[in-house]
């Protein structure tokens, strides 16, 4: 018989049902009690205020793209008071990603050529990856995570290319970010991240549906809650909070579809992978893939070998950049 038990997140004190996990573990899961769902994919985001804080900088410039009485030089001189930024975003400005035929060698001409918005992604993408990479975990292989979440931006960035969107790094942070919520859920929940990864790598099920069956919520709802505290715009959010459920979104379809076939591609080609007790596993499976995503996006299937030729050298540079390590 299951029991009720109590547990605290942060400051809240919650209470859950206990429930035998993957290998006899009793866990404690977020269950409805009295009518009300007792946890929330926010009680987590705010319960990881110090891990999820992102750096004063990216909060300036996020503030002034908004703000049309801020200049391009207005952002240039911000980001110019830290250096190591100034060379990140140097050095992917003239990455394989952008492909310029001459060098850029100033932020201010960066902002010129990518735009305040592009900026402003590139910057919440440095941060990001670097917050979040410090991170570790006895099961989920980080290294593999990182290979897949850089894998899917890239392929997205190229899908929204050829669906000649205006702005294509939204679609690049959606593709980076999609799965940030699985981040969250470790850190916070680590035994439950576990079994909902062991789950879907023995059945063979999407890991956000053994996540709904063992916490009650997804790492895209807690994504997005994440990204939602972070003012990011609508067209990041519908991305990452439907990108396993691509018909679902209604402000920014686009986003969400090229986002869910970016997902599709990098699980295939760069797929999440688990360890347990030190031997590897299969990993698991993001879902099929939406039978409607390619013509919610616009595009046609035979694109994809094109785009998989050119994301292949932008990957690696990108995994460089934004790992400081050798792809």
């Amino acid at each position: 018989m299951p029991c009720l038990v109590c547990r605290q997140i942060g400051t809240n004190l919650y209470v859950g049902i206990s429930l035998k996990g993957h290998s006899g573990r009793n866990l404690i899961r977020n269950d409805i009690v009295g009518g009300s769902n007792l946890m929330q994919p926010e009680d987590l985001v705010k319960g990881s205020i110090k891990l999820v804080s992102l750096p004063e900088v990216f909060i300036k410039i996020n503030e002034m793209v908004d703000d049309p009485s801020a200049s391009a030089v207005d952002v240039g001189r911000v980001i110019s008071q830290d250096p190591a930024l100034t060379a990140r975003l140097l050095k992917i400005a003239n990455s394989p990603l952008y492909g310029f035929p001459a060098r850029i060698d100033s932020i201010s001409r960066a902002i010129t050529i990518i735009g305040l918005r592009g900026i402003r992604d590139l910057v919440l993408a440095t941060a990001s990856v670097r917050m979040f990479s410090r991170l570790a975990s006895d099961f989920l292989d980080m290294d593999n995570f990182w290979h897949h979440s850089v894998y899917c931006g890239v392929i997205a960035r190229q899908l929204a290319g050829r669906c000649n969107a205006l702005h294509v790094e939204p679609f690049f942070i959606g593709g980076l970010l999609h799965d940030v919520g699985q981040l969250i859920i470790l850190n916070k929940l680590p035994e439950m991240a576990r079994e909902a990864h062991l789950r879907a790598r023995d059945s063979g099920l999407p890991l956000a549906q053994m996540e709904r069956e063992v916490m009650g919520f997804d790492h895209a709802q807690v994504g997005v809650e994440l990204l939602r505290r972070w003012r990011l715009p609508a067209n990041i959010l519908d991305a990452v909070g439907f990108h396993h459920d691509p018909g679902k979104a209604e402000s920014c379809p686009v986003n969400a579809a090229v986002v869910h076939i970016a997902n599709h591609v990098a699980g295939r080609h760069h797929p999440l992978a688990v360890r347990e007790d030190s031997h590897g596993g299969a990993s698991p499976t993001a879902g099929t893939l939406d039978a409607g995503s390619w013509a919610q996006a616009g595009l046609d299937a035979a694109v994809l070998e094109e785009v998989m030729e050119e994301a292949d050298i932008q990957f690696q540079a990108m995994l460089a950049l934004l790992l400081h390590r050798a792809a």
